[in-house]
């Protein structure tokens, strides 16, 4: 009989919780707070915190920290709102830092 294998999933670095699918990464060359960062398309199992203007590498944008629903832990922001033309893209996406997440099912 065959073992299932489930879809590849990142998981939260500090409890293990599920925020993210493999298959929903846009970019894997991104800069965070801490190293490279991963843009993805959809999360899961995140809170999502209070709307800030940040200043980044590639301009202003509004963004939000978003955090694991079961410790809390920070893993990256969501952006909220892009203010040039070029980076709307972002907008509504989820940055996961490397550091923060571990993959699942590989």
């Amino acid at each position: 009989m065959a073992e299932f294998v489930g879809p590849r999933l990142y998981s939260c670095c500090k409890c293990g919780n599920h925020v993210s699918l493999h298959d929903d990464i846009i970019s894997k060359a991104f800069q965070g707070r801490h190293g490279r960062a991963f843009l993805f398309s959809h999360a899961m199992n995140i809170v999502v915190g209070p709307k800030e203007d940040r200043h980044l590498m590639t301009g202003v944008h509004t963004v939000a920290d978003i955090s694991c629903a079961d410790c809390r832990e920070l893993l990256g922001w969501k952006y909220e709102r892009a203010y040039e033309a070029s980076q709307k893209y972002k907008e509504g996406k989820y940055i996961f830092e490397k550091l923060k997440i571990v993959k699942e099912n590989w």
